[in-house]
């Protein structure tokens, strides 16, 4: 089977990162033994970038098919309800620490406006890679975007690409899997892309889970950094 070739970018570390990743949040969550699958589907056709989080309980099942993965020769191996303070700092430094000692080529953040960012770097010694947000041509975040580029911090399909971003998909169809990765054969008219700016913007994702008046976001202001 021919493996598609994903662009990479070049992430303020000196590593790389292919510009279109897959998604794995999946409600519900499929049987283990189908996700591993559904990874090796993926590692197939070509991806090679994944997101994932604890909070999707997938973590396992993309472990052991990235183990399936090397054993068939698909990809090579590397040789090296308590609330508690938001310690980004702290994390932040133990996350650095990793970076220096070799136990992470890049690090990053996710969801990250404009002020939190400001904040942050003011004590970052390794400024983030990446600023995993929200973006779609239906919440474009222009500002954002452009902070990030002054920083050197990466961030539709074709649509997103052309913003000079990197993005997420999600598909547990391999052949919609492979259908994603042809966006690099073709380009938007100027005339489409001028119909992205006429887009109405919303969020799809409101956060409200994260919203607590014990927790260090009492509202989505504050969360979304006055942009909800």
């Amino acid at each position: 089977m021919e493996v598609k070739k994903i662009p990479e970018v070049t992430l303020n570390s000196g590593q790389k990162m292919p510009v279109i990743g897959l998604g794995t949040a999946a409600i519900p969550l499929p049987p283990h033994e189908a996700f591993i699958s559904i990874f090796i589907d993926a590692f197939e056709v070509g991806y090679r970038h994944f997101d994932t989080a604890s909070l999707y309980g997938n973590e396992e099942p993309l472990g052991k098919a990235v183990a399936k993965a090397l054993d068939l020769g698909l990809i090579k191996s590397r040789d090296k309800e308590d609330l508690i303070p938001l310690d980004i700092k702290g994390t932040w430094e133990a996350m650095e620490e990793c970076y220096r000692l070799g136990l992470a080529k890049s690090i990053g953040v996710s969801n990250f406006g404009i002020k939190k960012l400001t904040k942050f770097l003011e004590n970052a010694t390794i400024p983030p890679a990446v600023n995993q947000v929200e973006m779609s041509p239906s919440w474009q975040q222009g500002k954002l975007r452009e902070f990030c580029k002054q920083k050197g911090i990466h961030i539709a399909l074709r649509w997103v690409y052309e913003q000079g971003a990197s993005v997420i998909v999600r598909s547990f169809n391999k052949e919609r899997m492979k259908l994603n990765l042809e966006i690099f054969d073709w380009e938007l008219s100027q005339e489409e892309s001028q119909k992205f700016s006429q887009i109405p913007q919303c969020r799809m994702y409101s956060g409200t889970q994260f919203v607590s008046e014990n927790g260090p976001y009492k509202s989505l202001e504050e969360l979304w950094d006055g942009n909800p």
